[in-house]
């Protein structure tokens, strides 16, 4: 029997039926799911007393202060993760090629370091969660103190236009190159996003951690080809350089053309392809060259390591049924079992597996009883009411009834009770169609079929005597179980519904 859930523990379990109830859809009504509806990412301590010493709603917030869980806040965000992408961009190729860049780029990264320099004044509004007590702080002094005793010098240094004032003096020295590379500290706020959207169940896990191995590959191959022409483009002599090997007069090409053979050497080098067409000729590339590859290898390991995850992540199951399916078939071999019941086994691991691939019992694991409860009512509530057995009894009782239900999954061809069995459980068929099955005289004779609504085996359950048949599937059956020791106590607690069960019971065997 590919049962989805154990029978050890009725208060967590809780049954589904043919309908699906996991659409990201409301209720029917056409409203769309689109992620976890949570007021905010923030969660409440435990107990009143703590919730009384806890801000948690904007509106107990100083007006002039900005909810950091604000959707108005989360958009500006994002827009400044855009910017940041574009200066992740920009910055390296101004490393490099300063001097060849027209003005356009440096007015772009004016109006960028405005959007940070006024995130910078914004943050001092912003209350923060305190790591500690799991608080939210809203006191203007301590929002300021913490943000100038973390992160405040590096932002403002990273929002400081050196580029300008290095144009300001028509220097292009180093020392403002590098100062202008400060303005890569603003990629943490790429990284929170990524982690925010790996946890969004709106977005696929897979394609978000893939995008992210991407876009840091990419971001290597790009810093790592800028750097290496800057090495060749300050060399006295351009002629033994990587670039000035194979183009003498570099300098005096397209930026475009330069900046596609950086990338070209970049990439080579990163695959360890290395065609030896662009190789270093000096001692200074030759050590940029040794940190690149030893960098490479760093983060070709880190590539391997995040894919094998996702892959192992998406064939364990497949791998784990693969090796069930040949236990099974090692088992049945070795015990010389017949052939009925070696594919009753398989067929039943089959559909175990597919079952499990729904996570509809995990689903229901993590919810309060009540609310599976809930859920089970919707489901099988016209089910049970619609049983002949169950005809004319009270509302509650029927409800008593379906909580305490187990649904379960036969295959075809699968034995759900056996003849002259110890009555242990009823079974409701859901879906599905089962075949009414006796021995006689060492043969099987099929007395009648049982459809969707009908009961297996109750006879034997309320008589407490050995079933008389067999009941077996003729196709895949969802069927719902409820064990007889239950079934009675809620016999016994509603003795009216239990005398109508009994009437219905003898109308029927008449």
């Amino acid at each position: 029997m590919a049962r989805s859930s154990s029978s050890s523990s009725s208060s967590r379990t809780v049954p589904w039926g043919s309908r699906c109830f996991f659409p990201c859809y409301d209720g029917g009504r056409g409203t769309e799911f689109n992620g976890c509806n949570v007021p905010n990412d923030l969660l409440p301590s435990l107990g009143a007393t703590a919730a009384q010493h806890q801000s948690s709603t904007p509106s107990r917030f100083r007006k002039y202060l900005v909810w950091p869980y604000d959707p108005r806040y989360k958009v500006w965000e994002t827009f400044l993760v855009l910017l940041v992408v574009y200066s992740a961009w920009i910055c390296p190729l101004e490393f490099a090629f300063m001097r060849y860049l027209p003005r356009a780029p440096f007015v772009v990264d004016d109006v960028v370091n405005v959007f940070f320099a006024v995130d910078i004044v914004l943050t001092f509004f912003v209350p923060f969660v305190d790591k500690k007590s799991y608080v939210v702080v809203d006191d203007p002094k301590k929002i300021a103190l913490r943000y100038l005793s973390t992160w405040f010098i590096f932002d403002v240094c990273s929002t400081v236009p050196f580029h300008s004032i290095d144009h300001l003096f028509n220097k292009y020295g180093l020392g403002f190159r590098f100062l202008n590379v400060l303005r890569l500290w603003r990629l943490r706020r790429v990284s929170s996003l990524f982690a925010r959207l790996e946890k969004d169940i709106r977005f696929n896990y897979a394609v978000i951690r893939c995008t992210k191995l991407i876009s840091v590959t990419l971001f290597a191959i790009h810093c790592a080809g800028c750097i290496n022409y800057l090495i060749a483009d300050r060399y006295p002599d351009s002629t033994r350089t990587w670039i000035g090997a194979v183009m003498p007069d570099f300098r005096e090409d397209g930026l475009w053309v330069r900046y596609v053979t950086c990338l070209y050497w970049s990439i080579t080098t990163m695959t360890t392809t290395g065609y030896g067409d662009l190789h270093a000729q000096n001692a200074r590339e030759m050590l940029f060259g040794i940190s690149y590859m030893l960098f490479n290898l760093w983060l070709t390991a880190y590539l391997i390591g995040n894919m094998t995850n996702l892959v192992v992540h998406s064939t364990s199951r497949t791998r784990d049924f693969r090796d069930m399916i040949q236990a099974a078939s090692e088992f049945s071999t070795r015990n010389q079992l017949p052939r009925q019941i070696e594919e009753q086994m398989l067929n039943h691991i089959c559909l175990r597996f597919k079952a499990e691939g729904l996570k509809q019992q995990d689903t229901l694991d993590i919810l309060p009883k009540a609310m599976r409860s809930s859920i089970s009512l919707y489901l099988f509530y016209p089910v049970v009411h619609g049983a002949y057995l169950f005809r004319g009894v009270s509302s509650s009782f029927i409800q008593q009834l379906v909580t305490e239900m187990v649904a379960e999954y036969f295959a075809p061809k699968e034995d759900i009770i056996l003849q002259n069995e110890y009555p242990s459980d009823l079974h409701l068929l859901v879906t599905g169609e089962v075949d009414i099955v006796a021995f006689l005289d060492g043969t099987e004779q099929v007395y009648g079929k049982a459809t969707e609504g009908g009961l297996l085996g109750e006879t034997g359950v309320l008589c407490n005597k050995p079933q008389p048949f067999t009941f077996r599937t003729t196709k895949l059956s969802q069927v719902l179980r409820i064990s007889r020791p239950k079934l009675m106590d809620i016999i016994q607690e509603n003795a009216e519904d239990g005398e109508i069960i009994r009437i219905n019971l003898q109308q029927v065997n008449i």
